[in-house]
């Protein structure tokens, strides 16, 4: 158990820097669909798809290289989006219930953001690293 952590440490440390261009991308995001008029609820939707497209091309450079497999890039993207619908639902779970019943985050939604990145993260690597960015992976024919 602890061989498999301190093996995958450096995997999910990139992971997790990865995940913090992701965050920039997606308060920027949702920052100027708030200034568009967006509100905070509807303006999380493009500001997640633009946060989880750079966070998918980053993770399959970067993080997990080492692991593409044969896949084309466009079905991992797929496979990476539908299947971290799980971290997707936590990460907006958490900031929907702050955003709702924490006036410090009603007024500074930044802190929602981070909140919901935090609690989408594990079930987001551990899928990803499974299910997406597998190195046996074949293309569907």
């Amino acid at each position: 158990m602890i061989a498999t952590l301190v093996r995958l440490a450096p995997e999910f440390l990139r992971f997790g820097v990865v995940g913090l261009a992701g965050f920039a991308v997606d308060t920027v995001v949702l920052y100027a669909a708030l200034a568009l008029g967006a509100g905070p609820y509807l303006g999380r939707v493009p500001s997640y798809l633009a946060a989880a497209t750079t966070t998918f091309l980053l993770n399959r450079v970067w993080t997990f290289r080492h692991r593409r497999g044969a896949a084309p890039a466009h079905r991992q993207w797929l496979a990476f989006l539908v299947l971290n619908l799980l971290g997707f639902a936590l990460n907006y779970g958490t900031y929907a219930v702050l955003v709702a019943f924490v006036p410090l985050v009603a007024a500074h939604p930044v802190i929602g953001v981070f909140a919901g990145a935090l609690a989408g993260m594990t079930s987001n690597f551990l899928l990803s690293r499974r299910l997406v960015f597998r190195p046996d992976a074949e293309p569907a024919s």
